[in-house]
């Protein structure tokens, strides 16, 4: 095995190196002591050897070009070792002049299944139950909205009844979709920061001053394929998601990802959306059940917020996938951009 540097070797973060045929060339002790064996034994492996998911690895290694201006980033990928147990993590592969250096960063925190696939039919009539309950208060809400509207000359106090008035709007074709599910709305060209700053509009609104909202955006970012309501929708529900946990900052930050993984597809660039938050953190007991429905960390929560929101994703062709610990939190959406 090719000893590692020794500035290599004493980093914390996993890292090994293959050939570009895809054999284990060596690794350094972060990276053996994560999969639980010791460097010897990965001597010589072909990846598929450590791949879980196998050939994905090797298909991977494939797609990665030559001369690539940066990584390719796969995420949560399943390695294992034997007997030592599946371990999870996002990895970045970058080739080098001889060899293929890979680098592993943990992420056991979320090995999530993916439940959507398997909803009961029990629980899609609870949800039905649920919208048939919201319909009628958000008739009243309108019916208020509109009354206040009428009366109104304030200018301040208009603008946050416009947004009273679209949101039950919104809401309203949500409950529509809940009772009558039907395809996906039509998409057009859509700039994600005016879907962005309409959801903190939304969150002032909500928290006033007991949450401060930072924007981090990337102005040269283009316009994505999307159904502007069912993404303002989802961003919305990680907003909220955040304020319910006791967040007392959020950062809404969006930036491009190169060489980005959506599933097993390799996109040239993608537009990637985090939501972070200074907040409780997921409950352990529900970090591999988080967006099935009905789960929710708050007697009060109904649960659906997050379901909706990777709901929306899949229906764009992009991912919802999160990080987490008690005072730091990042959903992060890809969207694939055409």
């Amino acid at each position: 095995m090719t000893a590692a540097p020794p500035t290599i070797e004493h980093l914390g973060t996993p890292l090994a190196w293959t050939d570009h045929a895809g054999v284990l060339l060596g690794c350094n002790g972060a990276f053996a002591r994560w999969l639980g064996v010791s460097p010897r034994r990965l001597l010589g492996l072909p990846l598929e050897d450590i791949d879980a998911e196998p050939p994905r690895l090797s298909d991977l290694l494939a797609r990665l070009p030559l001369g690539a201006d940066a990584p390719l980033h796969a995420r949560r990928a399943r390695l294992r070792a034997h007997a030592a147990g599946e371990r999870f993590a996002d990895l970045w592969l970058a080739r080098l002049d001889d060899s293929v250096l890979i680098e592993v960063h943990p992420a056991d925190e979320f090995p999530l299944e993916d439940y959507a696939n398997t909803l009961p039919g029990a629980l899609h009539a609870a949800l039905k139950g649920l919208a048939h309950e919201v319909k009628n208060p958000l008739a009243g809400l309108k019916g208020a909205a509109q009354l206040l509207a009428r009366r109104s000359d304030d200018a301040d106090a208009r603008r946050y009844i416009d947004v009273i008035l679209h949101e039950v709007d919104r809401l309203g074709t949500l409950v529509d979709r809940l009772l009558n599910p039907a395809p996906p709305g039509e998409t057009s060209p859509t700039n994600v920061h005016e879907a962005l700053e309409r959801v903190r509009l939304l969150a002032e609104a909500e928290a006033g001053w007991s949450v401060r909202l930072l924007r981090d955006y990337d102005p040269s970012l283009p316009e994505v394929t999307a159904n502007a309501d069912r993404l303002t929708q989802a961003l919305w529900n990680l907003v909220r998601n955040a304020m319910e946990a006791g967040a007392s900052e959020v950062k809404l930050r969006t930036r491009a990802e190169h060489n980005a993984l959506i599933g097993d597809r390799a996109l040239r660039i993608a537009l990637r959306v985090e939501i972070e938050d200074d907040g409780r953190g997921v409950p352990d007991d529900l970090a591999e059940r988080i967006f099935l429905p009905l789960v929710s960390g708050r007697a009060e929560g109904s649960g659906l917020g997050l379901t909706l929101a990777q709901q929306v994703a899949r229906e764009h062709g992009g991912s919802l996938a999160y990080r987490s610990r008690a005072g730091h939190t990042v959903f992060t959406l890809l969207l694939p951009i055409d």
